[in-house]
């Protein structure tokens, strides 16, 4: 059999071998690209294909009152998440998922995108989950094999005590959230953050440092366990904290001042801790806990006596008589006025073309300054002001706190207004005023806004003779000396005398504070500020003293009338609470069972209607 001779073309030959050189060479680099120059990348993606890694939410720190009595808990909830990265088409899914549990797909896909910050991060789709929306969710898992829900800690509060304003609350953080924090890689968008209260004040504190699980996934991304020789990282749970808050005096301020619009604080002048603190109307602490539907939180915002107004620190108003301890010292101070010199009152005062009235419209009589104080005389106060200057006033004011925040350890507090004669001008113009608007200043009306817990820290300082410490809630916080006016030993004592008079003169405007315990000292002044949008605002300020023990307490009631009839009677009855025990029909009233016993019948049969401010 012949063969013929096979030969190919030199040229060909050549372009064959470099044609093959080239696919080896190009496969050559691709592998090295792969496997060697991009190895950590595909290493990373194959990685987090197999390997899921399921934050762990660290618990925030537990809220006890002075006595370790718990006030704020952590329970467990169940949240619904998803990773962007697995899923092709999120709008099925969640009709899926309200199919299944009733979870509106609407809110889910809203979710999904506020929450949404990478294709690796998990995201937040619903909390609050109830264990039948779970167990609907595990029946049907082959159906949703891209969701995840986990165990997180939220916010419990087992006691009695509301103390909504003080503590706080907590909110989910979304993107726009996230961006103004300070420090944005401590959370991630549906973390929890305190965001009003001491969860806010303190919110690096309680927060804690979450960890992390790993779980080995299949190719369907079904968890498959935890992933061998890989540790987890556990959660380091957020420090506690004790509050200066006694919960059984708390109980009492809250119950005192249910169904009412106002505030009150009991403090202790010397240490500058806050025993009880209480503004109404509020919510319940567990509102913003789990999920808050847009008709309760509609309800909560659309309420016209504003729930979410913290009156301690933001509620701003006149303060009426009480500012006339203020007017008292400035004018002694200044040796502008003398003890024994008295004005006549016969219940109004002309000034230029205006009549500035007294509350008691048939007048005092002869007024001194002791008499001008006990018995709230607004004649005397019209006559002596002109004595002095606003700006005189105003500074006085100034170094009592007023017009700038106390610094209490929670956000967002109010400083309230002080005038002068260049806030005036500039609110009213140069001829919009006259030297008129100082006599209303005298007696705490007028422009003059203060909120309660500066006057908590006012009543503290005239307690204390002008040096107290810091308002705070925080009971491991060291006390942080505040300085009031410097002033002369005998002014201190004078005022001290006036202010037990108030209380304890035959008609004095504060009788009605005193609940009549043998070893208790009470003393304060009152207060009824005019408001133009209603009802006069009612206030007491007083202090209470048994022993070494010392107590100040601050009661506001908005609209409430006559501070006399409406806010000395509680500021008794805490007192009571503060200094002795209940006992029997007296407790009905709020009186200590130390009272004096040829007082019982008197005070359980008292009137208390009282015409005085």
């Amino acid at each position: 059999m012949l063969k013929a001779e096979n030969r190919i073309n030199q040229g060909r030959l050549w372009v064959a071998n470099l044609v093959i050189l080239l696919i080896m060479g190009s496969l050559f680099i691709r592998y090295f690209i792969i496997q060697i120059y991009n190895h950590e990348k595909y290493k990373t993606q194959a990685e987090v294909n197999r390997i899921r890694a399921v934050p762990v939410i660290a618990p925030r720190g537990l809220i006890f009152d002075r006595n370790g009595i718990l006030i704020t808990d952590n329970f467990p909830m169940y949240v619904l998440s998803v990773i962007p990265e697995e899923l092709q088409d999120v709008e099925p899914m969640f009709q899926q998922i309200e199919s299944y549990t009733n979870l509106d797909s609407n809110a889910l896909s809203n979710n999904f995108h506020k929450y949404f910050r990478s294709k690796y991060t998990p995201v937040r789709l619903a909390k609050d989950l109830s264990f039948s929306q779970i167990s609907a969710l595990e029946e049907n898992r082959f159906d949703l094999p891209q969701i995840h829900y986990q165990k997180i800690p939220n916010r419990f509060y087992p006691s009695s005590v509301r103390l909504a304003h003080i503590l706080g609350y907590i909110k989910e953080v979304d993107q726009p959230g996230l961006d103004n924090q300070d420090n944005t890689r401590l959370y991630h968008p549906g973390d929890m953050i305190g965001w009003q209260g001491l969860e806010k004040s303190y919110e690096s504190i309680l927060r804690g440092k979450d960890g992390v699980q790993y779980y080995e996934v299949d190719a369907y991304g079904r968890e498959m366990g935890q992933l061998p020789g890989q540790a987890s990282a556990e959660p380091i749970p957020g420090k506690n904290l004790s509050l200066t808050i006694d919960l059984e005096l708390q109980k009492e301020a809250e119950l005192l001042m249910k169904d009412r619009v106002g505030a009150l604080i009991l403090s202790d002048p010397v240490t500058g801790e806050i025993l009880s603190a209480v503004s109404v109307p509020d919510y319940s602490p567990d509102l913003f806990t789990g999920t808050i539907r847009d008709q309760e939180w509609a309800t909560v915002i659309g309420d016209t006596m504003k729930p979410l107004l913290n009156r301690l620190i933001n509620g701003q108003y006149p303060p009426g008589s009480t500012f006339k301890i203020i007017t008292t010292l400035l004018l002694m101070s200044e040796g502008l006025l003398d003890t024994t010199e008295t004005f006549t009152c016969v219940g109004n005062y002309r000034f230029g073309d205006r009549v500035f009235h007294c509350w008691n419209e048939y007048g005092h009589g002869k007024v001194n300054l002791r008499k001008a104080v006990v018995q709230s005389c607004n004649v005397y106060f019209f006559n002596a002001i002109q004595r002095t200057t606003m700006d005189d006033l105003a500074q006085m004011a100034r170094d009592f706190g007023f017009g700038r925040i106390t610094g209490i350890d929670l956000p967002f507090e109010s400083a309230g207004v002080i005038p002068t004669a260049a806030y005036m001008t500039a609110k009213f113009g140069r001829r919009g005023w006259a030297k008129g608007a100082l006599l209303n200043l005298a007696i705490g009306q007028g422009e003059i806004l203060v909120t309660p817990m500066q006057m908590a820290q006012f009543v503290n300082m005239v307690a204390m003779h002008g040096k107290t410490n810091r308002l705070h809630v925080n009971l491991d916080l060291q006390p942080e000396p505040v300085n009031g006016p410097n002033l002369p030993e005998e002014l201190w004592t004078m005022m001290d005398q006036y202010l037990y008079q108030v209380v304890h003169a035959r008609h004095g405007t504060g009788h009605l504070s005193d609940p009549h315990i043998d070893s208790l000292s009470v003393s304060g002044k009152t207060g009824t500020a005019e408001n133009p949008h209603g009802e006069p605002h009612a206030w007491f300020v007083g202090i209470g003293k048994e022993g070494d023990q010392i107590r100040s307490i601050i009661v506001l009631i908005e609209n409430g009338g006559h501070g006399g009839e409406v806010a000395a009677p509680i500021a008794r009855k805490m007192f009571a609470r503060a200094f002795a025990k209940y006992d029997g029909q007296l407790a009905a009233k709020g009186i200590g069972k130390e009272i004096r016993p040829e007082l019982r019948d008197e005070i359980l049969h008292e009137d208390p209607t009282n015409q005085h401010p």
